[in-house]
């Protein structure tokens, strides 16, 4: 797909909305990104943690206010964030509730105007140009192109944005997914889960496993089996698999610790060359 070429598209998003003269205090302490650090109306991708540093949610908090804050999370994982945040917020002064908004992603131009009340959330994701508008009952802006969830999908697997679900769950740690850099912040102080990231990072990022970009010449099955080209030994694991619009096949999956971010792969008994484009990160 063009770089250029403009379009909108629903994303499948869940959306929360935390408020309080509490809430900045409280979601500095849960969140790994440094939201006292944000200036009004900017948005930053976040882990929440559970307390062993293991994830609980990848999220996009977006900062209204010092009261006020939007975070939105991958379809299906909206309920369980909110049940995430309330257990610890303790007599914390800040409500936590989920909302029934749309998310409308815009691509190609951050220049749109709408009639309805929305909040206008940054993607903040290398390659990606444009704006997301949250609100309820949101329109897709008129005169734009509407790309399908297909290629919606398909771009996602390109950026090599993990989706809760498919790379991440709760047995995944921020460092296995190479975005650490782009998550959390060294520099804030002490978060829920911190202790974890911390030392992975201070091992030079040292894991069994990370996550990477690869090139199937055929279709794949999420799950597949990969096995290096060499040796036959087993080197990684389809997560997400997507159709390109212009053709060809694009995917995520897990390395093995050891193997080659620019080798060449094969499918488990099929026989289908995979190419490993490289790290995600």
């Amino acid at each position: 797909m063009p770089e250029a070429t403009a379009y909108a598209a629903r994303l499948d998003r869940d959306v929360v909305e935390a408020a309080g003269e509490e809430s900045a205090a409280f979601l500095q302490g849960q969140l790994s990104q440094d939201v006292l650090g944000m200036a009004d109306g900017t948005s930053a991708w976040s882990w929440v943690l559970s307390p062993q540093g293991k994830i609980d949610a990848l999220v996009r908090v977006t900062r209204l206010s010092s009261q006020g804050w939007v975070l939105d999370t991958d379809r299906g994982w909206g309920e369980a964030l909110v049940a995430r945040l309330n257990r610890f917020k303790l007599r914390t002064k800040i409500t936590i509730e989920a909302r029934d908004w749309d998310v409308v992603a815009v691509r190609g131009s951050a220049e749109i105007a709408t009639a309805a009340p929305v909040v206008r959330a940054d993607p903040a994701w290398p390659g990606v140009e444009g704006v997301d508008l949250i609100g309820e009952g949101l329109p897709l802006p008129a005169g734009m192109r509407e790309a399908g969830a297909a290629e919606i999908e398909a771009e996602r697997i390109r950026l090599g944005m993990p989706r809760m679900g498919k790379e991440l769950d709760e047995r995944t740690i921020p460092g296995e997914t190479g975005l650490v850099a782009r998550t959390a912040s060294f520099t804030k102080g002490c978060y829920t889960g911190q202790e974890l990231v911390a030392r992975v990072d201070s091992r030079g990022g040292n894991v069994p496993r990370r996550l990477a970009r690869l090139v199937p010449a055929a279709q794949v099955a999420e799950g597949t089996a990969l096995v290096s080209g060499a040796s036959g030994a087993p080197a990684a694991t389809v997560t997400s698999v997507a159709e390109q619009p212009g053709g060809g096949w694009v995917a995520l999956g897990y390395l093995k610790r050891g193997v080659d971010p620019e080798g060449s792969l094969s499918s488990e008994g099929g026989g289908i060359a995979v190419a490993v484009e490289g790290l995600v990160g």
